[in-house]
């Protein structure tokens, strides 16, 4: 039977413009799709996606959840669209405040929005709850992007004793072209949810930041991929402290590489 990986991520062209991250997030799961895998991919609903050319429509079935972050309700809208390379469907977490009316984490004046956190802790949960309403369980969790870095701690604590997650492998790949400035002013209450608890990231500073948000990405995850050439060297240092498995930059071509890491992390 074939291996069930999960990509979740930040950015998949064509959906938006071409870019290091969003071709990663179009081509990472195809090649492996095409060494045999089975697969899922979820990505936020950024507001310079154009539902009519990436003919995206709404999944009833899957929307109308809302999730309560930092003592507010927000509202959890999926939508879908096919995507012909893997002969699989992309789902688009989407809601008014965080995605449709805005764009993706630098705004008009390219300027990260104050509430990226924020962001990241709805699409996180956005899609743990969406795959658990799939039914389809997951044998490794590949994150893409800053918007993907609280799938670790999630799936490591307030997920972990969910039947979709309870066995599952989380890989966390690190780009070079990080975002930098702090990530929200409240992070810490807008990512507490069951035991996922402040207390948990107490050894991080107060402003949490970008660099922050990845550290703790690799921390709990269960391996981790240098996924660009040019990724920082303090970066580099933290993950071969952390003693997590580690695969270096494999080059353009590294479906084969990616399918071995894969076997390897589940054998």
């Amino acid at each position: 039977m074939a291996k069930k990986i999960l990509f979740i991520n930040q950015e998949i062209s064509p959906y938006v413009p071409e870019s290091e991250m969003s071709a990663m997030g179009r081509l990472a799961p195809q090649r492996v799709f095409e060494k045999g895998f089975e697969i899922r991919t979820f990505m936020p609903k950024w507001g310079n996606i154009n539902e009519r050319r990436g003919q995206l429509h709404e999944v009833i079935r899957l929307s109308g959840m809302n999730l309560i972050i930092n003592e507010t309700d927000h509202p959890l809208v999926i939508k879908v669209a096919s995507m012909p390379a893997c002969r699989t469907q992309v789902y688009f977490i989407d809601n008014d405040d965080y995605f449709t009316k805005r764009l993706m984490g630098l705004d008009e004046n390219n300027v990260p929005y104050e509430d990226n956190g924020e962001r990241a802790v709805f699409f996180a949960r956005g899609v743990l709850e969406t795959v658990k309403k799939l039914r389809w369980i997951p044998d490794i969790i590949h994150c893409q992007g800053w918007m993907s870095h609280i799938i670790p701690i999630y799936v490591k604590t307030a997920y972990c004793d969910e039947p979709s997650f309870a066995n599952t492998k989380v890989v966390t790949s690190i780009f070079g072209n990080q975002l930098e400035g702090v990530v929200c002013d409240d992070f810490r209450d807008c990512l507490s949810f069951r035991s996922a608890t402040p207390e948990l990231i107490a050894g991080y500073p107060d402003d949490f930041t970008y660099s922050d948000l990845a550290k703790m990405a690799i921390e709990y995850s269960d391996a981790v991929v240098e996924a660009t050439p040019d990724v920082s060297q303090d970066m580099v240092k933290f993950i071969a402290e952390s003693g997590k498995p580690h695969l270096a930059y494999p080059g353009e071509n590294f479906g084969q590489a990616y399918a071995d890491f894969y076997d390897t992390l589940l054998s």
